[in-house]
Order: C-alpha cells, then sequence, then structure tokens
C-alpha cells in the first residue's frame, strides 16, 4: 500500500458531490467464533514474507522468486491462465527513494470461469511486490502485502472448488509500491473489455486488524450501491467490516481511493473496492514480519473478505 504523501500519483478522480462522512457499519447481525487458522494462508504469508525474498521489489530477484512462487500456487490448485497467458510482463518509469527510474515488473494472472453469468468478470487483485532493500534491511512486506496475496491465494481455492457466479480473475499485481505500475498495465490491456468488468476487489494488508477490529471498505461512497451487499455480512471472529476513507472529508492519509491498485480501476470507471486493514506500527518498516501477525486475527480477516466476495458476486448484475 501505498500512503498518499509518499507518492503523488496522477489518477483522474471522480467528481464528487455532496458526501456523507463514513464510518463503522451498525453492528453485524452475528459474529461467528474466530475461524481456525488455516495452514495454507499462513504458509503463503510465511514464505512469501521471508528473507529469500529480499523484500519483493519489482525486477529483483526477490520479486521473481516471489512471483515463481506464486504461479506454482495457481497451477497447483488448476486455476487456469488468462487469455494472454498466466504472465503480463510490463516495462514503466516508477518511483524510488533516489528519484524516477525504469522497472521491468510481471503481473501473474489467472481464470475461474463463472457459472450463472460468465461473460461478466470480478477482477481480485493484491499486489505481491514490496519494497526490497533498504540500508542493508529487507522490508519484509509480511502485512503489505503478503497478506492480500495469501487471502486472495485463499480466495481462489475456494473458487476452484465452488466455482463463482461471475468469472473471476486472479491477478497478483507487481509494482504497486513503486506508482501501481503493474494495475495501470492491467488497465491499459486487459484480458477482457473493461466493459465487461463489474467489478474490482482488491486486497491490500489484510493481517494486522488488531488496531482497531476492521477489515476496512473504501469505496462504497463512490459506488453506493455495494455498501448494503456488504453491510449485513456478519464479523468473523474479532473482525467486522468498517465503511469509509473515501470521502471528499477524509484528507491526506485517510482517504484510500488512490492508495492501492484500485486506483488505477477506479480512474478507468470500473467500479472498485479496496478491502485492507488501518495503518500499523510496522507499516513499511523492516519489522512487518510474519512473526506480528496474529493467526487467528489474519483468518478471520480473510474469512470476512471470502465472505464479502460471496455476497458482492451474488448481488451484482441482478
Amino acid at each position: 500500500m501505498i500512503r498518499p504523501r509518499l507518492f503523488s500519483i496522477p489518477l483522474a478522480a471522480a467528481l464528487l458531490i455532496g458526501c456523507t462522512p463514513v464510518t463503522p457499519g451498525p453492528t453485524p447481525v452475528a459474529a461467528v467464533a474466530t475461524p481456525v487458522p488455516s495452514s495454507t494462508l499462513l504458509d503463503d504469508v510465511r514464505i512469501l514474507s521471508g528473507d529469500d525474498m529480499a523484500g519483493r521489489d519489482t525486477g529483483s530477484a526477490g520479486g521473481e522468486k516471489a512471483r515463481d512462487y506464486i504461479v506454482s500456487r495457481l497451477e497447483a490448485m488448476g486455476v487456469q491462465p488468462a487469455s494472454f497467458g498466466r504472465l503480463q510482463p510490463f516495462e514503466a518509469q516508477g518511483r524510488t527513494r533516489e528519484g524516477v527510474k525504469r522497472f521491468n515488473g510481471v503481473n501473474i494472472v489467472g481464470l475461474i470461469p463463472g457459472t450463472r453469468i460468465a461473460d461478466r468478470y470480478i477482477v481480485v487483485t493484491a499486489h505481491y511486490d514490496h519494497v526490497g532493500v533498504n540500508d542493508g534491511q529487507i522490508y519484509h512486506g509480511a502485512d503489505d502485502n503478503a497478506s492480500g496475496v495469501a487471502t486472495m491465494l485463499e480466495l481462489a481455492r475456494r473458487l476452484k472448488a465452488q466455482p463463482p457466479e461471475h468469472s473471476v480473475l486472479i491477478v497478483a499485481l507487481d509494482g504497486e509500491e513503486r506508482g501501481l505500475l503493474g494495475a495501470r498495465e492491467f488497465v491499459k490491456a486487459p484480458p477482457v473489455p473493461l466493459s465487461a468488468v463489474s467489478l474490482n476487489l482488491n486486497f491490500d494488508m489484510t493481517a494486522r486488524a488488531e488496531t482497531d477490529g476492521h477489515l476496512w471498505v473504501t469505496g462504497t461512497y463512490q459506488n453506493p450501491v455495494l455498501r448494503p451487499v456488504l453491510q449485513p455480512v456478519p464479523a468473523q471472529g474479532r473482525v467486522s467490516f468498517a465503511f469509509g476513507k473515501d470521502t471528499p472529508q477524509d484528507t491526506g492519509e485517510n482517504n484510500w481511493v488512490d492508495a492501492s491498485d484500485h486506483a488505477a480501476f477506479h480512474a478507468a470507471g470500473v467500479p472498485f473496492l479496496y478491502m485492507g486493514v488501518d495503518y500499523h506500527p510496522d507499516y513499511h518498516r523492516p519489522s512487518d514480519t510474519y512473526d506480528r501477525i496474529d493467526p487467528a486475527i489474519f483468518t478471520s480477516a480473510t474469512e470476512l473478505a471470502i465472505a464479502g466476495f460471496h455476497a458482492l458476486d451474488k448481488a451484482l448484475d441482478r
């Protein structure tokens, strides 16, 4: 995830008129018991944030190693490639601490066909890159964003067992930390027309919900018909949905409309929702490591995200 003060993303914003500040939704109808942590979910985060991944910077050996791991997971699940193949390479100019440079990145794409409306798509995204090694220290990026990738892979696993109503593109994006590079490339050259995309659902930082007990949903101000779909979704364990960080009153770091890959979809006119936890002290620090993640909280947040996906899959395009 990119804090607005770190990068200025020149993406078009929608015209926003007459808003009401949004806050956490009403108390969920019923909370379920804390889900049992999934070893696969936790393994994905642990492996992707390991020292040998060296912070997964775009164009680095660590980034390539992370890419190979994600591809192997999709192949093992039987998730088929997109029409243009499994990989979408790109070259783009991005930001670093030292200034602007060219990056060679690669998006990873899988397709799970739908059962009810196969010619309409939900694009589920999570960026697998992070900021690499700085001043000799590995920035592990366990929450940002090995967690979102792990949540997406867990969703993919379940959708292979129980197919969705929409067709789903599972997209691990590269270059988010360098200026949404992979998302911009995907939107520029998608495997299906953007007019066929009903929603972009972006997972970025899904593990550390202990800060406030919320998995935040950004984008219902821009897409108000989606909020009633998610509001009834019950809490999972200690984690519930909260809505906001997307109005004109939300400024600076408290506005997430352009904070992650969903911004590229939003600028292209594609409906979007972003699910992620609030900032925590390990954000963009070497201390964002696997051992800081509470397995029960992360599992609950993932279960909630997946429940939210199913609610949206059932409600859209009726």
